[in-house]
């Protein structure tokens, strides 16, 4: 078994696809199946997207497979999950929600040191074709960079 300090499921494609502005760690609500699924790091966090509903911040697109032993209460593996968050920042995220071009993502799912699920969230702006490689060329070229510093130590 894995442990649980270890647990870092993170979201690559979401850094790729889109201009992360800000970044929030959020709560989330899971049952029980849920959380020891994810402690084993069964889950997937690659196509996932928040939206608001009554108020309340959700998250779609997370799936955590089902848990091997659990039997008829076991979970569903893609259903939408409660994010916790302090109103200032719901808040914060709704307004900024609304304006044209920006989205929530999710971009990692870790455990704290007392053993929650978090899930980093971030308000995010869509990138064009030519941004991404624009963002490939740069990080081939801070690559680069590293090797030539590591090679004159």
């Amino acid at each position: 078994m894995a442990d649980f300090k270890t647990i870092n499921i993170s979201n690559r494609r979401a850094r790729f696809d889109y201009e992360i502005l800000e970044e929030f760690v959020a709560g989330i609500v899971l049952v029980g199946t849920e959380i020891k699924s994810l402690r084993l790091g069964k889950a997937s966090i690659t196509e996932s997207y928040c939206y608001f509903d009554k108020g309340e911040l959700w998250i779609r697109g997370i799936h955590i497979a089902e848990y091997h032993w659990g039997t008829n209460n076991n979970h569903k593996p893609l259903c939408d999950r409660k994010l916790l968050l302090q109103r200032k920042e719901l808040n914060k995220l709704q307004r900024a929600s609304q304006d044209k071009g920006l989205t929530i993502v999710g971009l990692r799912i870790f455990l704290n040191d007392r053993g929650l699920a978090k899930v980093v969230i971030g308000l995010a702006r869509g990138r064009k074709t030519y941004d991404k490689r624009e963002y490939l060329k740069e990080n081939d070229d801070k690559r680069e960079m590293d090797r030539a510093l590591k090679t004159r130590r």
